[in-house]
């Protein structure tokens, strides 16, 4: 089992910078690829980002891609996303979740635990 709680969502103008974390339970972390994903209201949930069980691997939604950065920490159990230049369309709740193979999906269904979500608004 693993337990999966993302921080660091807040109000921010258009053009600042946030940075979630995820902070996760269990001693299996460090064998699970890991994504970040977002569901504004009334539209579905998306792919963000995601990372390889090593941090090898990483690959990002074309409208984050130069912009966010994903990176995990595996001695601290936590995996992170980094955003830049953020912008209103941004405005959604993110959540992080953990795939048990260790290659990254950009699928949602592909993965087997789920943050509770963390509230991000980009002001104009």
């Amino acid at each position: 089992q693993v337990q999966l709680v993302e921080s660091g969502g807040r109000l921010v103008q258009a053009g600042g910078s946030l940075r979630l974390s995820c902070a996760a339970s269990g001693r299996t972390f460090s064998s699970y690829a890991m994504g970040w994903f977002r569901q504004a209201p009334g539209k579905e949930r998306e792919f963000v980002a995601g990372i390889n069980w090593t941090g090898s691997n990483k690959n990002y939604a074309d409208s984050v891609k130069c912009r966010f950065t994903i990176s995990r920490d595996n001695a601290e159990k936590t995996v992170y996303l980094q955003m830049n230049s953020l912008k209103p369309e941004d405005t959604a709740v993110y959540y992080c979740a953990a795939f048990t193979s260790g290659n990254y999906s950009n699928w949602a269904y592909d993965y087997d635990y789920w943050g509770q979500g963390t509230q991000v608004s980009v002001s104009s």
